[in-house]
């Protein structure tokens, strides 16, 4: 073999090949039925025409998380804050750029069946954006006021609130804690934390280790180890799939 391994082999029986593609197709089939929101990304909180607040999240992980989701059979959207990132044909990708954008259009498209809340939406935003720019100058005071959340939103939202919301939570410090406290107050059935102080797992990295806590509390609290964010999501959506059915 090209690694340079020899040995004896062996094919996989074609009656057990035959059963995992008939499996494959019959799961992607019955998941057709399913609705899924994903958020993804920052987002952008207008000082002036020119400057902006916002955060160093790459949406990285929610683009892997819809495409895992596609890849399943769920119709699935997409809201994402600017990135760079694209997605497959079969995925409803909608941009938006500030707190106010994502949350008319999470409104919009739902009802869901499941909502995944990744974006990293800004806490904050400028009470009185500027038509003109700024000019520069020694000292400036900015007034802010609290964005609408979201996830708080949608999650306590009788008629809107889907079968499952799953919120995430980038740490520093605290990761339990903070993400235990997450799941109670916004009323979350999952809260997905990870640890955005280490760089390997960070915004940037295309790798992740995250703790999911559960609201059920039958249900475990587990870790899923570093590995690509790709395979974090293809792992956290076979439990997604196992809670819906």
């Amino acid at each position: 073999m090209a690694c340079g391994e020899f040995g004896e082999g062996k094919m996989t029986e074609p009656k057990d090949i035959l059963q995992e593609i008939d499996s494959y197709f019959r799961e992607l089939n019955d998941n057709k039925k399913f609705k899924a929101l994903v958020t993804a990304g920052p987002t952008k909180e207008y000082i002036d025409p020119v400057r902006f607040i916002t955060n160093k999240s790459s949406g990285k992980q929610g683009y892997a998380l819809a495409k895992s989701l596609a890849k399943k059979g769920f119709k699935t959207t997409l809201i994402s804050g600017p990135t760079n990132l694209e997605v497959d044909n079969n995925i409803n990708l909608i941009r938006v750029e500030t707190a106010d954008e994502m949350f008319m259009a999470t409104k919009d498209n739902l009802p869901a069946d499941v909502a995944i809340f990744s974006a990293a939406v800004a806490d904050f935003k400028v009470k009185e954006k500027k038509n003109e720019k700024i000019k520069k100058q020694e000292y400036m005071n900015l007034e802010l006021k609290k964005n609408t959340d979201i996830l708080n939103y949608v999650s306590k939202h009788n008629s809107l609130r889907p079968k499952l919301v799953i919120g995430f939570a980038a740490e520093t410090n605290n990761i339990k804690e903070n993400a235990k406290k997450k799941l109670i107050e916004k009323n979350c059935d999952w809260v997905i934390a990870n640890d955005v102080s280490d760089k390997s797992i960070g915004f940037d990295s295309d790798f992740n280790e995250v703790s999911i806590f559960y609201k059920n509390e039958k249900i475990k609290d587990e870790k899923l180890i570093m590995k690509k964010k790709s395979e974090i999501s293809d792992e956290i959506i076979d439990r997604i799939i196992k809670q819906l059915n």
